[in-house]
């Protein structure tokens, strides 16, 4: 194999869920496209890794100090949905259900990787709470250890804001799943989120 094919594979493998096979298959595509196409796939990369920042309000993605999101006045900007990482927002908005503004964590608290909350982005969601104006804190975190933890932590530190709802999406059994197969912690979060049939 070409040094140069071999190095473009190896890159391409470093990347979360591309193994080598799908790492070839990629770098051969760039074979076929025409080099125009190449160099404007590289340039959007490079300027994306280069300009991106994080918004100044919430912490997601943007290319400004503020995201199109908290900038929007259209926003219910005294309505948090809490979230882990900015995929979690972006599904979040594919619904377009929610109207009101995020908070990216920035990920969990794990003691096994050696995250705490200082890591996370919580002290500025705390700041944005006490500053006023918020009425509901949903948080919308993984059901994992780590993402219980993380929301038993937040629940804790916004108990000093009694005038703050703080919620959690629900969590149950996903449409398809048979009974038997769900484990127990999913079982007790449907049991406790039921609803009354209509």
């Amino acid at each position: 194999m070409s040094k140069l094919l071999q190095d473009a594979v190896s890159e391409f493998s470093r990347l979360p869920g591309i193994g080598r096979r799908t790492a070839l298959r990629l770098a051969m595509h760039l074979l076929k496209m025409d080099k125009e196409s190449v160099e404007q796939m590289t340039s959007a990369i490079s300027r994306f890794r280069n300009e991106i920042r994080y918004c100044s309000e919430c912490n997601n993605l943007s290319d400004l100090e503020r995201c199109p999101i908290c900038s929007n006045p259209e926003r219910d900007h005294s309505t948090i949905c809490v979230v882990e990482q900015v995929g979690d927002l972006m599904s979040i908005e594919n619904t377009h259900q929610y109207r009101g503004v995020y908070h990216v964590l920035g990920g969990v608290i794990s003691p096994m990787q050696g995250i705490g909350p200082s890591d996370l982005r919580i002290d500025m969601l705390v700041d944005k709470v006490a500053a006023g104006g918020v009425k509901e804190v949903i948080l919308a975190i993984s059901t994992s250890v780590e993402g219980e933890t993380t929301l038993f932590y937040i629940m804790n530190r916004l108990k000093k804001y009694p005038s703050v709802k703080v919620t959690t999406i629900a969590r149950g059994i996903g449409f398809g799943d048979e009974l038997e197969y769900v484990d127990e912690l999913t079982i007790t979060h449907a049991l406790l989120n039921r609803r009354t049939v209509e």
